[in-house]
């Protein structure tokens, strides 16, 4: 498998591409992923926006199709520290690693301070019900214009055409997508011409900010080591995630390195 199989589009000329594995992540900090994504807005096209971890690296390593998909988007920011080293070793000291819980967040602040809408897809209904009740306390000014868990199964076309319709009728600026990886990166690629929303793929956010899973603590996020918290809090789902693809993803990662002489 190629590299050239994943070569991205050049989605932003302010933000940095640096090759990890299979992605192309930018190198990107707070403040100009927000920039960035405040851009995409304005334009008025749509867009989305992916949320890269191990995880996500070696899916698409797995299946050059998904790769496509993300590499894609118009910002890859990098949510896992192994990404952000392999950034750094390559000479790109500004990489930073955001997030996708934390931007979210930030970016509900920023909404609600600049007057864009948002909106929620995905999860559990009582989730949704709880993400919609802490965002009402915690950013009381939050225009949220659309909220909706969709059933889990696939989507007829009926359904999805009546989806994208109440979507583009409801206008959020901000579409927070909460299908997890790699199902919510598929709909987003699917639905990048058709919604005029800025579409953020931040997976297990909703359960962080709804509370029902707890997230790992800062410092063992800036070892590198959130995959074993997450472990033990999920370790039926996650323990080939983890104990399988790491492995591998070092691997990759090694001879990445060793071959381009860093």
């Amino acid at each position: 498998m190629s590299v050239k199989e994943f070569e991205p589009l050049e989605k932003s000329s302010e933000l940095k591409r640096v090759r990890v594995v299979s992605l192309f992540p930018n190198v990107v900090n707070h403040e100009s992923a927000i920039k960035q994504i405040n851009k995409l807005v304005a334009a008025g096209n749509g867009g989305y926006v992916c949320f890269s971890t191990v995880h996500m690296v070696m899916e698409s390593h797995d299946n050059a199709e998904y790769g496509a998909k993300v590499n894609g988007a118009n910002v890859i920011i990098p949510d896992g520290m192994p990404l952000v080293w392999m950034q750094k070793l390559q000479g790109a000291k500004g990489a930073s690693r955001l997030r996708a819980n934390d931007l979210m967040i930030m970016l509900c602040a920023f909404a609600e301070e600049n007057g864009l809408t948002v909106g929620f897809y995905g999860g559990r209904q009582s989730v949704i019900d709880t993400i919609l009740e802490r965002a009402a306390k915690d950013f009381p000014n939050l225009k949220v214009v659309y909220a909706f868990s969709p059933p889990f199964r696939p989507l007829t076309d009926e359904e999805d055409a009546e989806i994208t319709a109440e979507i583009n009728r409801r206008k959020p600026d901000l579409l927070f997508m909460g299908l997890g990886c790699p199902k919510q990166e598929n709909w987003m690629a699917a639905h990048k011409d058709n919604l005029s929303a800025v579409m953020l793929g931040v997976g297990a956010s909703f359960d962080f900010y709804a509370g029902n899973v707890r997230e790992s603590p800062e410092w063992l996020g800036k070892l590198g080591l959130e995959w074993l918290f997450r472990l033990t809090q999920e370790p039926r789902r996650l323990w080939r995630r983890y104990l399988i693809l790491n492995p591998r993803f070092i691997w990759l990662a090694a001879r990445q390195l060793l071959k381009s002489g860093k």
